[in-house]
């Protein structure tokens, strides 16, 4: 059963333990940063930050509060990055996160304009000794690879460091239960909205609030899931476009046989 994440922003209190967490657990380097007007830093998820908190400030019962949303990856169940990246470097587990192949990536950010959460976020970098930069795209994993290693746990960094237990981490089913309950039996503190059961066909991730979705940055999106919108859209291309997915496909064959040549040559360089 796929798992997933629960963020109950009405227990968040805004700390930022689960962007600390992400950074530290991702080895993320430290970059410039600066606040927003309502003091949300960084202002929004980018390659080096998965995981960001928005601070909002939003009117309820005639009262001014503060509203705190750690953002991060949707996860979608049918996941528009994955069905548009024509070198298959994005891929959807079986038990839950989206993951990426980073040296698949050729930069085409396809994914970026089919995500309908806006989440995937590149940067450029070059390793120690090679002179060209390559793409790289970066976002939350959900962290897959605790999950898998179970080590030190099999919960990802952000659910675990959280000190009021906003976010949670299981089964999507459960959680799904638990964000009913919550709404049934305190209906004055919980907007009637689960964020993320029904959104883009269903996302692993899901979100309680006091307000609408929107009243905290969220984005209308429609309930069927955007893959079938895509292929809809990729089956009326004409022939002549469809090849430039195959033109991809070379390029990033070519710079793979590029950058291995390199190697094999820096090793042949070493050996004298």
């Amino acid at each position: 059963m796929a798992k997933g994440l629960l963020i109950d922003t009405v227990r968040c209190t805004g700390c930022r333990g689960c962007q600390s967490a992400c950074k530290q657990w991702n080895l993320n380097p430290a970059v410039k940063t600066e606040f927003s007007p309502t003091m949300t830093n960084p202002i929004e998820t980018n390659a080096y930050n998965f995981v960001h908190v928005e601070f909002f400030e939003v009117m309820k019962n005639g009262n001014l509060t503060w509203n705190f949303v750690s953002k991060r990856c949707m996860h979608c169940e049918h996941p528009a990055c994955a069905s548009v990246c024509p070198v298959g470097a994005l891929q959807k587990l079986d038990f839950g996160p989206v993951v990426w192949e980073e040296g698949k990536c050729i930069g085409c950010r396809y994914c970026q304009n089919a995500c309908p959460f806006d989440i995937p976020k590149y940067t450029w970098f070059t390793d120690e000794g090679k002179t060209d930069p390559w793409p790289k795209i970066a976002k939350c994993t959900m962290c897959w690879d605790r999950q898998t290693s179970k080590q030190p746990t099999e919960e990802p960094a952000c659910s675990t460091t959280c000190p009021p237990s906003a976010i949670m981490f299981g089964e999507r089913d459960a959680l799904l239960e638990i964000a009913k309950g919550r709404i049934a039996r305190s209906p004055d503190k919980y907007f009637n909205h689960i964020y993320g059961e029904n959104e883009a066909g269903g996302t692993q991730v899901l979100f309680l609030g006091a307000v609408s979705p929107q009243e905290l940055g969220f984005p209308e999106v429609e309930t069927e899931s955007y893959p079938e919108y895509t292929w809809e859209f990729l089956s009326k291309i004409p022939y002549e476009i469809a090849a430039l997915g195959a033109f991809l496909v070379g390029t990033y064959a070519f710079r793979t046989m590029r950058m291995k040549g390199k190697g094999e040559t820096a090793a042949k360089g070493g050996s004298h």
